[in-house]
């Protein structure tokens, strides 16, 4: 590794909070990886609600507005980051990599440098890929891909052969795994008729994609600005972000799956659309937390809710097969240099665009 730079370009959060937190280094020491690990040239990072709710800290319990609330918080709350457990700062944060192995620690194949690849981002135990309760997520539990270079255990390191340039490359693996990991939790198949609530986002339009893959019916909601994006998506039919008298335009509809990552005053009306023996995934709440639930809803329609966060171990070389294969597309509506990232985060925060949006080291 002599011919690689001692330093590096990064952004690096130094705590919870707003925006200042995140700070611009332009010689972060580059890191070594360590037995077992490889080194990734970053090509490009996606941006994710994660990556917002850690830096603001919104996962406490104590924050019960939308995914923007969590700033004024107190930072020094003990369950702030997305496993119920403090992250350490700083962190250099950034899940969705797409880059090139260009080292790797002992017991890694040299084979391996040069490979191009995208990240899974979930941290398991290596005797127990299983184990929930040992489990953290690149980007939280450590670095991440905010910066030129990264390294990350060989595992969780994918090869991948696409003609998609590493920008688009950097859309899929935190919100297409996302999407996927609820559709597997919801077993959807071409019977079901799916619900999809904030479409336009990165995890939206990928449920709207892998559920048309799966031969599934697809029902989106997003702001009227964005129908077309949402269209060409895949979506067989589109209606507004908080339609009027959503129970009557849907009256022919019989909806068997709610994969919901919005969460907040909507909730209840939407719920009360699925049929009986329906089933409601959920891996967000960008709206809010906070949602009154009737019981009777859930035990006497029979309902099967499943929480959706860490993805079962098959989604993600799924999820390359489908790249591999064109069977999906990205959705990537804007790169910004790392830079600038404060810009292209608050263009994410404020939801500026259809799809997902990309930083470049």
């Amino acid at each position: 590794m002599t011919d690689l730079p001692k330093t590096m370009q990064a952004m690096v959060t130094m705590g919870h909070g707003d925006l200042d937190q995140m700070v611009w280094h332009e010689d972060w020491a580059r890191p070594d990886p360590a037995p077992g690990e490889v080194l990734i040239k970053v090509g490009a990072c996606g941006l994710n609600n994660t990556d917002v709710n850690t830096r603001v800290g919104w996962y406490s319990k104590a924050v019960t507005g939308s995914t923007a609330d969590g700033a004024d918080q107190d930072p020094d709350a003990e369950d702030p980051s997305w496993g119920g457990a403090p992250i350490t700062f700083p962190r250099i944060q950034g899940a969705d990599v797409c880059g090139r192995i260009v080292a790797v620690g002992d017991g890694v194949d040299p084979a391996r440098i040069g490979e191009r690849v995208i990240t899974d981002n979930w941290l398991r135990a290596q005797e127990d890929l299983n184990d929930l309760s040992r489990i953290g997520y690149f980007g939280s539990e450590r670095h991440g891909g905010f910066a030129q270079y990264t390294t990350l255990t060989a595992r969780n390191v994918l090869a991948v052969q696409s003609d998609f340039s590493d920008a688009e490359l950097a859309t899929f693996s935190c919100s297409y795994s996302t999407a996927e990991g609820m559709l597997t939790r919801a077993k959807v198949t071409e019977d079901d008729t799916v619900l999809v609530p904030g479409a336009s986002g990165g995890v939206g339009g990928a449920l709207v994609q892998l559920s048309k893959l799966r031969g599934a019916r697809v029902i989106a909601l997003a702001s009227e600005a964005k129908h077309d994006d949402v269209r060409a998506l895949g979506a067989d039919l589109v209606l507004p972000r908080a339609p009027q008298n959503l129970r009557a335009t849907l009256a022919d509809e019989k909806i068997t799956v709610l994969a919901d990552v919005v969460g907040g005053p909507a909730f209840v009306d939407l719920l009360d659309l699925l049929q009986r023996g329906g089933r409601y995934t959920c891996s967000g709440a960008i709206a809010g937390p906070m949602v009154d639930l009737d019981l009777r809803t859930l035990y006497l329609r029979d309902l099967t809710f499943t929480g959706s966060t860490v993805i079962d171990l098959e989604v993600m070389p799924r999820l390359i097969s489908y790249i591999e294969q064109g069977k999906i597309r990205p959705a990537l509506a804007a790169t910004y240099p790392l830079r600038d990232l404060h810009t292209a985060q608050t263009a994410f925060i404020e939801k500026a665009y259809t799809g997902n949006i990309v930083v470049i080291p």
